[in-house]
């Protein structure tokens, strides 16, 4: 019974040191429930990043565009060539328009006198998927269907650069995003307007249909500044 002794002790200090590591963990649920919400945090932050930054992308990839410009529409008709170049120059305006978050803070305390009428939300949804993704749209189905339709993406441009110069003219002083509007804006939407009544788009319905698709984005960004949903 000695001689057995010392075996003993040696296998029960063997499996108590082994313990630990075969020890099943007693809340996996609470583990995996921390990473999950470490990992929700991380892609809302990566959100909340893009939401406040993105007018720096828009701009370093609007130049970019406009770098490579004679190598991608160097056989397009200049009917699409004006309608893709509101892309990158857009993108130019935008970065004049929101850098330092300078437009919204200028519509919340000059128009809405203080109060909140755009959010950083807002104004990011309002320029990527809609200002990008309509004159997008516009250039595909001029491509494609017909080429009046890039009058969209012509009267965007030449419609906000209007309403940039008028602000200006109302309260007799600069707005973000003036000096592109003047000498980006309203040049090309003079040469684009041109362009496709030349190349056979610049019919009446086509004219109504770019003008009110316009008109018709522009009001409802003021309806929705001019209520107060700071959430969006």
């Amino acid at each position: 019974m000695k001689a057995e002794r010392p075996a003993q002790l040696m296998i029960d200090l063997i499996r108590e040191i082994a313990s630990p590591l075969t020890t099943k963990v007693e809340y996996p649920s609470l583990w995996a429930g921390a990473g999950k919400e470490a990992r929700c945090a991380g892609r809302k932050q990566m959100f909340a990043r893009l939401i406040a930054h993105w007018v720096y992308g828009g701009f370093l990839a609007g130049l970019l565009l406009l770098l490579l410009t004679p190598v991608l529409v160097h056989a397009w008709p200049a009917s699409l060539v004006a309608t893709f170049l509101c892309l990158p120059l857009y993108m130019v305006h935008q970065y004049e328009e929101h850098d330092n978050d300078r437009f919204r803070v200028f519509v919340n305390q000059k128009i809405r006198k203080g109060r909140v009428g755009l959010s950083p939300l807002a104004v990011f949804v309002i320029n990527v998927p809609g200002v990008w993704g309509i004159i997008g749209m516009s250039l595909a189905v001029a491509a494609t269907v017909s080429v009046g339709l890039g009058l969209v993406a012509i009267y965007l441009v030449l419609l906000n650069g209007t309403i940039h110069v008028v602000q200006a003219i109302i309260s007799r002083g600069y707005n973000p995003g003036l000096g592109t509007a003047i000498t980006l804006f309203l040049p090309l939407g003079g040469y684009g307007i041109a362009a496709i009544h030349q190349a056979g788009g610049g019919t009446l319905l086509m004219h109504m249909t770019g003008a009110a698709a316009a008109i018709a984005i522009h009001v409802a960004i003021v309806v929705h500044t001019m209520r107060r949903r700071p959430e969006l």
